[in-house]
């Protein structure tokens, strides 16, 4: 199963796992399997069905331009990043 890196602002909702293995085909199946597990995560990773505005998605090292789309293997290892702004 795909390996999910929780990010920091989320964890509170998963009991304070950092990582997790989540049946999933795709980012956006991985996102609506981790909310029936932990109410609420959905909301924090997305906005009118669409990833946040400065979050992005990494699978096997990578940042996705498929998003949501993007597909997973079985060994897939999920990152969710978090833009860091500064002046």
């Amino acid at each position: 199963m795909p390996r999910v890196h929780i990010p920091a602002p989320a964890r509170d909702l998963t009991g304070g796992e950092v990582e997790l293995e989540v049946e999933a085909t795709s980012v956006r199946r991985l996102i609506g399997a981790l909310d029936e597990r932990f109410p609420g995560f959905a909301d924090r990773v997305l906005e009118d069905g669409e990833l946040k505005p400065g979050l992005r998605v990494a699978v096997d090292g990578h940042v996705s331009a498929m998003g949501l789309l993007a597909q997973l293997e079985p060994d897939s290892q999920v990152h969710f990043l978090l833009a860091i702004g500064g002046g």
